[in-house]
């Protein structure tokens, strides 16, 4: 091991004393900015995996709409089949109606799904919380959960369903009745907005209640695994050629704006956040500073020694590498450490200042979400260590330029 290095350690963490004052605090520093960054991003990135685990889960990774009704679903569906990529697909129609339970009326949107396929390209069955996918028929419904809480609907209990097309009707002096429908479930997603407004029925009992005889509004499309859904739906779309009134869009293109709000406010958390690191450089840097005045002697007996100004240099741009990864070793730890009793930390937090609902009502997700990718972690981790690196070049610069003849005269 060269002297300089072995020098650095010993300077940090002295052989047979306590730890060193200096060290802890300037280690803390780094550990705390570290750890912060990596809750931040972590959480910023697991509200976007969420989001786009709940639209892969609820619509697949492609959608095919057409510019207004589908007439011939059938045959659309045969010329997506062909697409290299595409595992599966299933019609759907959707719009909004008037749900009435024992004079508690809602206004959720209401989805008609094909029982045949629907479960192919969406996993339904995994929200159906009780009842069950299978008794789902023309003459029942499944509700969101908070939906049925909030007109009190239960299990094998029944809804009265009115759709605009009774309103079409009146104008044409025909009267039509509501539909009744049993309730055969209730799904939870684990998103406020979509527990709280959304019907499932089939899709035959859709097109009655919106007259659309054979219509349909649009297709999901389930993909292969690791398929490029961006690349699947532009092969759709060539499919199914320019004079098409349908058009392909991936997950992505169809919330590009609101994902780029996301990652946009992740990279602001992460750069802002940037600056705790910077903040405890500046730290590190005035101590190796205080360290090369407090030792002046000590850097000119090296020097009288042999040692080059670059080695001696050299000592003190390691003593802020060493500390930028112990204080990155103790961030990951404290971060990863907050990560896994993220949602015991925000219960009880919620529950001392009695705002339980807040996370529900303004962030739509009953838990708090975390995602970590392994580029935030490595970008994280080289940010830590280069900037701590970098807090010791001013003191390197000042204890190289020491010249050994005045050093060693220095009181």
């Amino acid at each position: 091991m060269p002297w300089y290095l072995y020098l650095a350690l010993k300077q940090l963490f002295p052989t047979g004393r306590r730890f060193p004052f200096f060290t802890f605090i300037s280690v803390l520093g780094v550990a705390l900015g570290v750890a912060l960054l990596i809750v931040s991003v972590s959480v910023m990135g697991g509200f976007g995996h969420q989001i786009r685990q709940m639209i892969v889960d609820t619509q697949g990774e492609v959608q095919v709409r057409g510019q207004g009704l589908i007439m011939q679903p059938e045959a659309l569906q045969q010329r997506i089949a062909t697409v290299p990529g595409v595992v599966a697909t299933t019609p759907f129609a959707e719009g909004v109606a008037m749900l009435e339970h024992e004079r508690h009326p809602a206004f959720p949107a209401i989805q008609g799904i094909d029982l045949e396929r629907a479960e192919h390209v969406v996993p339904l069955r995994r929200f159906v919380r009780s009842g069950s996918l299978d008794d789902l028929d023309d003459d029942s419904v499944i509700l969101s959960s908070q939906l049925a809480y909030s007109i009190g609907a239960q299990l094998g209990g029944t809804v009265e369903v009115y759709s605009p097309l009774l309103l079409e009707r009146l104008k044409n002096d025909e009267v039509m009745l509501p539909r009744e429908l049993r309730v055969a479930g209730i799904f939870e997603v684990g998103h406020q907005q979509l527990d709280s407004s959304v019907v499932l029925v089939t899709l035959r009992t859709m097109q009655d209640l919106y007259g659309l005889q054979s219509a349909v509004h649009g297709v999901n499309v389930k993909l292969a695994p690791n398929a490029d859904a961006d690349a699947v739906a532009a092969a759709i779309n060539r499919a199914l050629g320019a004079d098409s009134s349908a058009r392909a869009r991936s997950w992505f293109e169809a919330n590009e704006d609101f994902l780029f709000v996301l990652q946009l406010e992740k990279n602001m958390i992460f750069f802002l956040l940037t600056f705790i690191i910077v903040v405890a450089a500046f730290s590190v840097a005035s101590s190796l500073l205080i360290a090369v005045v407090r030792k002046t002697r000590e850097i000119g007996l090296l020097g009288a020694l042999g040692g080059r100004p670059h080695q001696v240099a050299a000592c003190f741009c390691f003593q802020g590498f060493f500390i930028g990864l112990a204080g990155t070793a103790l961030g990951l730890a404290l971060g990863f450490t907050f990560l896994h009793f993220r949602n015991d930390m925000v219960r009880l937090f919620t529950e001392l200042t009695g705002s339980e609902q807040v996370l529900t009502r303004f962030y739509q997700f009953s838990q708090l979400p975390a995602h970590t990718a392994q580029s935030d972690v490595a970008l994280i981790v080289a940010c830590a260590v280069v900037i701590s690196t970098l807090a010791g070049l001013l003191p390197a610069w000042r204890a190289a330029r020491l010249n050994p003849v005045e050093a060693l005269r220095s009181e």
